[in-house]
């Protein structure tokens, strides 16, 4: 993730957009991006510094979940662009009464099902802006990572 790349070359080089981060811990942890043209979950703990790509569980994502994921995240673009202050983030909670319903309809599709399967996910940035309604700057690349399914 060193250098933001051109969205030509990201599709070129076979990587897929990303629509929104839900938790980001020294890259991106969980969220929902695009996987063989399909939006999925990814969900991801298992971060090794110098890794070219980290392993993640992934399960498709529905129409209506996708749908409210992308009208949450453009709540928080809303914001990270604004001038509001810390307080106001929706993502702590009691900022956005719609954000907040969204969170609440959105978390069992979230949560991991069982049969989920297993991929190495690659992360490059572009070199657009990282708050965007197209879901901002984070691309990844997806490949198998050995472990085609694991349990819950």
């Amino acid at each position: 993730m060193s250098r933001p790349w051109s969205e030509q070359q990201l599709i070129a080089d076979g990587f897929e957009r990303a629509f929104a981060v839900l938790e980001w811990y020294d890259g991106p942890r969980k969220g929902l991006a695009v996987i063989g043209g399909v939006p999925h979950y990814f969900e991801g703990w298992d971060y090794e510094p110098g890794n070219v790509a980290d392993a993640y569980d992934v399960w498709p994502a529905g129409e209506a979940a996708v749908a409210m994921e992308r009208e949450q995240w453009a709540i928080y673009v809303r914001y990270e662009v604004s001038d509001a202050g810390r307080d106001e983030d929706p993502a702590i909670g009691g900022g956005d009464a719609r954000y907040d319903e969204l969170t609440l309809l959105l978390a069992p599709h979230r949560q991991a099902p069982e049969g989920v399967r297993r991929l190495l996910g690659e992360v490059r940035l572009d070199d657009g802006d990282r708050y965007r309604l197209d879901g901002g700057d984070l691309w990844m690349r997806w490949r198998p990572s050995g472990r085609a399914f694991v349990g819950r």
